[in-house]
């Protein structure tokens, strides 16, 4: 991931975020907002594309914001047509739902969960001929939907923002493809 001066990020494994203002070799030096400075390898920053207050703004399905950015949406070419007897798998990667506790895992445990989750779940769907599957993940800092695109880049799939109507912001629908060919 590249990094300028000023990017917003966060650190996967901690609870720090800051903004980039330097670079020393290798390590990117970050400032968080009381002023300590730290030094991190890139490997383990997230750049923050859209802050969470801003994100906000969608969460109520009947902000004129969303209404207004839907409508004004044009239909994209080569749109799949959802059958009433398509089988979707809906995975919750959300911490809760799926480990029954967190106690004495720090926050790269639990992402590497997760992500393990929805890579079993990918190669389960590529197996079983399963075409889609949404993955919900929710809003926050977006550090989860960073590595689950990173992952699935990795795969023969194609994916974007599941229905804001049914899962609202913290979701990602993913196509399989079943033959890569």
């Amino acid at each position: 991931m590249c990094f300028e001066i000023g990017n917003k990020v966060v650190v996967i494994d901690d609870v720090i975020r800051g903004e980039v203002f330097g670079f020393l070799d290798e390590l990117v030096l970050v400032k968080d907002e009381e002023g300590m400075e730290y030094q991190f390898l890139k490997t383990e920053l997230v750049k923050i594309e859209v802050e969470q207050k801003e994100l906000s703004k969608y969460l109520n399905i009947n902000n004129t914001i969303l209404k207004e950015k839907i409508s004004k949406e044009k239909p994209k070419k080569n749109n799949f047509i959802k059958s009433k007897n398509e089988v979707v798998m809906e995975v919750d990667l959300h911490a809760e739902k799926i480990l029954k506790s967190t106690k004495g895992m720090d926050n790269y445990d639990i992402l590497s969960f997760q992500i393990e989750k929805a890579r079993q779940k990918i190669e389960y769907c590529l197996s079983k001929k399963i075409s889609k599957i949404v993955f919900i993940h929710g809003v926050g800092e977006g550090v989860l939907k960073t590595e689950l695109n990173y992952l699935l880049n990795r795969y023969p799939v194609k994916y974007y923002e599941a229905s804001y109507q049914k899962y609202g912001m913290g979701a990602t629908e993913v196509y399989v493809y079943q033959n890569p060919n």
